[in-house]
C-alpha cells in the first residue's frame, strides 16, 4: 500500500542523499550489506529480550534498505545483479527479524507461540514470491494491505510496546495473508486478458517471415511463368 502510494516520491527525495553517499565512495552493495548487518543486530537484540534495542536496529535496517537503490541510481550502477542482491537481502532480513522474534518467544511464552512469527515470515515470503513470479510473467502484483514497509512499521510498534507484541504479530499474519489473497486475485484477473508476451511476438514475427517468403516465391514463380509464356 505504501509502496504504491509513496515509493516514487520517497525515491525522488532520497536521490540527493544517494549522490552524497556516492561521492564518499560508498557503493550500493555496501549499503545493502550494512542493512543485513543491522538486521542481524536487531535479531540478536530481540532474541535476547532487548526489544527496544531491537527496534533501534530495525530502524537502522530500514535506512540502508531505502538508500541502496538511490546510491545505485546516483552512481549509474543500477543493474539486474544489484536488483537481485537487493531482493535476496530483503528476504534474508525478513528471516533474521522474524527468527529473532521466534527465538525471543521460545524463551518467554509457553506452547507453540514461537511459531507465530514463523507463520508471519512464511506469509511474507509468499507475498514476495507472488510479486516476483507475476512480474516474470509480465503481470503486475504490487499493492496490498501489508507490504514490506507496513510490516516494518507494525513490527516496530510491537517492539516498542512489548506487551502487545503477540497481538501485533496476529494482526500482521492476518493482514499479510489478506495481501497474499489480494495479489493472487489481482494477477488471476490479469490472466483473463490476452497479453502479448515476448513468445507471442517472436511467433508472430516467424509467421510473418514465412508468409513473406511464400509470397516472394509465388511472385518469382509467376514472373518465371510469364517469361516462359512470352
Amino acid at each position: 500500500m505504501l509502496d504504491g502510494n509513496w515509493r516514487a516520491a520517497v525515491d525522488r527525495g532520497l536521490i540527493p542523499i544517494g549522490r552524497s553517499l556516492r561521492r564518499t565512495g560508498v557503493s550500493a552493495d555496501v549499503v545493502t550489506i550494512t542493512g543485513i548487518v543491522m538486521a542481524t543486530a536487531a535479531a540478536v537484540s530481540i532474541g535476547l529480550g532487548y526489544l527496544r534495542f531491537g527496534l533501534l536496529f530495525l530502524v537502522l535496517t530500514g535506512i540502508p534498505d531505502a538508500l541502496d537503490g538511490a546510491v545505485a541510481k546516483a552512481s549509474g550502477t543500477a543493474s539486474k545483479r544489484g536488483a537481485f542482491f537487493d531482493s535476496v537481502s530483503d528476504r534474508l532480513t525478513d528471516a533474521l527479524l522474524f527468527g529473532g522474534i521466534a527465538w525471543h518467544l521460545a524463551g518467554t511464552e509457553p506452547g507453540r507461540t514461537m511459531m507465530l512469527p514463523v507463520a508471519v515470515m512464511g506469509a511474507a515470503m509468499l507475498v514476495s514470491y507472488q510479486r516476483a513470479k507475476a512480474e516474470s510473467l509480465g503481470f503486475d502484483a504490487k499493492g496490498g494491505l501489508m507490504e514490506r514497509a507496513e510490516r516494518f512499521i507494525v513490527l516496530g510498534i510491537g517492539l516498542l510496546f512489548g506487551e502487545i507484541l503477540i497481538p501485533v504479530l496476529w494482526l500482521m499474519l492476518v493482514l499479510t495473508l489478506a495481501t497474499a489473497v489480494q495479489r493472487f486475485v489481482k494477477v488471476w484477473r490479469q490472466g483473463d486478458v490476452p497479453r502479448e508476451t515476448p513468445y507471442h511476438r517472436r511467433a508472430e514475427r516467424r509467421r510473418q517471415l514465412r508468409l513473406d517468403r511464400r509470397t516472394e516465391r509465388r511472385a518469382r514463380l509467376a514472373a518465371r511463368r510469364s517469361r516462359l509464356g512470352n
